[in-house]
This record gives C-alpha cells, sequence and structure tokens, in this order.
C-alpha cells in the first residue's frame, strides 16, 4: 500500500453499530477511528506490525469527538485521518467525519504514544520515520481539550475542596473491570471506558439531546480485577458534564472525561 498524507475510509452503518436513537454509536464510531488510524500507521510503515519486534505498540493518549450530526441506519458514511503533530513523544492524529456525498458530520482529534507491551512504560518515537511530506497542516477546526480536573465527593467536615476541583453532583457509581474489558496489551479498552461513562445518563437524556463533544483524557491504565469509582458534576449554566474513572482503592484518577450535549 503506498503512503498518503490523508487516508480514507468509507462504511456502511447497520442496525447492529447503531444505538437506542438509530444513528451511529459513539462506541462504534471511536472503534473506527482507532482502526482508520491504525490502518493508516500500517501503510506508513510505523504501525504495530512494524514494532513487534522491540514489542512496543501505539495507544491513545487523549480523543475528542466533536459532531454536527451522526450518520443515520442504513446510512453509508465515511472518515478521514491525517497526521497533524509528530515529535519524539507524541504524535498528533485528526479525522474528518463526513456523509455519503462528502459533507462533514464532525472531526476528531487525538494524541498518541508508543509503550512497551511488556513494561507498558512510554518508549517514544524517535525509532519511528515518518514518510517524507505525511505531517499535515490541513485544518481540524475543534478546540484542543482542556487540562484536567478532580471531581470530589462534597466535603462533610468543612474542609475546603483544592483549588479548582469539582464537587461531584450526584452519587458516584462502581464498576469492576472483567475480561471483557481488556484489549490485545491486557489493560482497558478505550470502548470499554466510553461504555461505562455513557451508561451514566439515563436513556431520556441521549432521546432529548445529542452528545456533541466528548473528550477522553487517559492518565493510567485500567485493569483487570480493578474496582473504579466514576464521579459526575454536571454545570448548572450549560448542558455539559465532568466524568472522572478513579481507582477506587487508592483515589487515583485513571480517566477525566468532558459530555457536552445539545438539543435534538
Amino acid at each position: 500500500m503506498s503512503a498518503v498524507a490523508v487516508y480514507s475510509e468509507k462504511y456502511f452503518l447497520s442496525a447492529g453499530e447503531a444505538n437506542a436513537e438509530q444513528e451511529l454509536s459513539l462506541p462504534v464510531l471511536a472503534t473506527k477511528i482507532i482502526d482508520i488510524a491504525t490502518a493508516h500507521a500500517n501503510s506508513l510503515g510505523i504501525g504495530n506490525p512494524d514494532m513487534a519486534d522491540i514489542h512496543s505498540g501505539w495507544v491513545l493518549s487523549r480523543l475528542t469527538i466533536e459532531m454536527e450530526r451522526y450518520p443515520k441506519v442504513n446510512d453509508t458514511y465515511g472518515i478521514e485521518t491525517w497526521v497533524e503533530g509528530w515529535n519524539r513523544h507524541f504524535s498528533q492524529r485528526a479525522f474528518r467525519i463526513f456523509d455519503e456525498k462528502g459533507a462533514t458530520l464532525g472531526y476528531a482529534r487525538s494524541i498518541w504514544m508508543v509503550f512497551d507491551t511488556l513494561t507498558h512504560q512510554n518508549v517514544g518515537l524517535s525509532h519511528l520515520h515518518l514518510p517524507e511530506g505525511i505531517i499535515m497542516e490541513k485544518e481540524c477546526p475543534i478546540d484542543r481539550q482542556r487540562p484536567h480536573i478532580p471531581i470530589l465527593p462534597s466535603p462533610s467536615d468543612g474542609h475546603e475542596l483544592p483549588k479548582n476541583a469539582l464537587t461531584a453532583t450526584v452519587a458516584p457509581s462502581f464498576y469492576t473491570f472483567r475480561y471483557c474489558d481488556l484489549d490485545s496489551y491486557r489493560h482497558v479498552n478505550t470502548v470499554r471506558y466510553i461504555d461505562a461513562l455513557l451508561n451514566q445518563f439515563p436513556l431520556e437524556r441521549y432521546d432529548s439531546h445529542i452528545l456533541r463533544r466528548l473528550e477522553l483524557s487517559f492518565l493510567h491504565e485500567g485493569a483487570y480485577g480493578m474496582t473504579v469509582r466514576i464521579m459526575r458534576h454536571d454545570f448548572n449554566d450549560r448542558p455539559s458534564s465532568a466524568l472522572s474513572i478513579c481507582n477506587a482503592a487508592d483515589g487515583g484518577m485513571i480517566l477525566f472525561s468532558r459530555f457536552t450535549f445539545r438539543p435534538r
């Protein structure tokens, strides 16, 4: 496969990949985004198969998806991806989601790192070499992620919250990661995190609102048998929520997320 700067694929949305509103489900969209990023990296000679001999592979560090509308069941849609930035620690990759006629449905931004599959430590990108002309200045007109913020229970002893921390506005939920939550690296799959976060809101929220923007910031790995606490803060002045997934044993944050909704 020849190296191209903008890599594109098209898909047919079957009922099995749709959500309760008969639209492309967010977990499936995230899967397609990861798949096309993988396919493009493989075509450039910098994919996981090219690093198997040094037991290294790509992992997602940040993901932002912003959609104006979603494909419907039986629609054909496409995704194109390109490398936005590259340094010795991370790669920045962007995506455009479009309909059958080529009209833009939304965009996504991501940050990737390469880690050692045995030690799970960041090994950097210095051993990889992009073909000339691959890094693009193609526009991706969505905001970059903002820093993550701790979400804590409301203090019951009169103590103040740490600066910039948010107070949970709903009771926390708990979940223990199981076999089907793991990926080939034996840590929790990105899509399983999205499932857990989406389930923090009732069906009625998705019937009345579209999830316009999702931000995911991965801070630590989730592992088999780990019980996590999911905290949520709903903002009063806008249809937006912040969520965190923390290790219930020590309180360490594994993932931070922002959801922004828009009425249908």
